[in-house]
């Protein structure tokens, strides 16, 4: 019987005494991703026993809010390339994808 491949993904906050975040950091090695700085990262969890969604959700006090609404915007086109993968259901994906682009309409990110 083969052995299973394990990986670690290591995130690191570094608060101020107000308990903010200051700096984010994230290693992910078999990724080739060593002590990398992020301004914001999003993590959702499923819980399948409580049949709930956990996240930590966490940016630094110097992430702009600029990018922050691109940060949005990709996280949500690529949670629908993730939905498609995930459940084949193309009349959805098609209408997360409609607003992923109102989305960047009304922010004006599409130039």
């Amino acid at each position: 019987m083969s052995e299973n491949k394990k990986s670690t993904i290591e995130l690191s906050v570094e608060l101020d005494e107000n308990h903010i975040p200051e700096t984010l950091r994230w290693t992910a090695k078999d990724g080739g991703v060593e002590n990398e700085e992020a301004k914001a990262m999003l993590l959702s969890v499923w819980d399948s026993k409580a049949q709930e969604t956990l996240r930590i959700d966490l940016w630094t006090k110097d992430m702009p809010v600029d990018e922050m609404k691109v940060f949005f915007h990709q996280t949500l086109v690529a949670m629908s390339d993730t939905f498609n993968r995930a459940t084949q259901d193309e009349k959805m994906t098609a209408t997360m994808k409609d607003f992923c682009d109102y989305f960047a309409e009304k922010l004006e990110l599409k130039k």
